[in-house]
C-alpha cells in the first residue's frame, strides 16, 4: 500500500501545482467552463489525497479517478490527432494525466492483491 500512497500523493501533488496557477490565468470566451473545470479538477486532487492516506478503505474510488483521469487524456489525445491542440502544455499535461491514469490502474490491480491489511 505504500506505493500505492505516493502514487496518489504525487497526483495530488502535481494536481494542484497545474491547477492552482490556472485560477489566475485567462479564462477566454466561456469563463464558467473554465474555471468550473479548474474547480471540479481541484476537488479530484483532495480526493487523490483522501486515497493516499488508506488506499484499502478508499479502494472504491480509484476507479472513478481513473475515469477523472481519462475525460481530460482522452479528448486531448484526440484533439491532437485531429490537429486542433498543438504539442504545448495542454498536450503535456494530458500525457501526465495518461501516466497517472495508468499508474491508478496498476494502483487499482495492487491494491487487490495486497488485500485490505497490507
Amino acid at each position: 500500500m505504500k506505493y500505492i500512497r505516493i502514487i496518489f500523493a504525487l497526483a495530488a501533488a502535481w494536481g494542484f501545482l497545474a491547477l492552482v496557477p490556472g485560477l489566475f490565468g485567462e479564462a477566454g470566451p466561456r469563463p464558467e467552463y473554465y474555471y468550473g473545470f479548474i474547480g471540479i479538477a481541484l476537488v479530484f486532487q483532495l480526493i487523490f489525497i483522501l486515497i493516499a492516506t488508506d488506499p484499502a478503505r478508499y479502494r472504491a474510488l480509484i476507479p472513478i479517478s481513473i475515469l477523472e483521469k481519462l475525460s481530460f487524456f482522452l479528448p486531448v489525445t484526440i484533439l491532437y490527432t485531429q490537429g486542433r491542440v498543438a504539442a504545448g502544455p495542454v498536450f503535456v499535461g494530458a500525457m501526465v494525466d495518461g501516466l497517472f491514469m495508468l499508474l491508478f490502474a496498476l494502483a487499482w490491480w495492487l491494491s487487490r492483491k495486497a488485500g485490505p491489511a497490507a
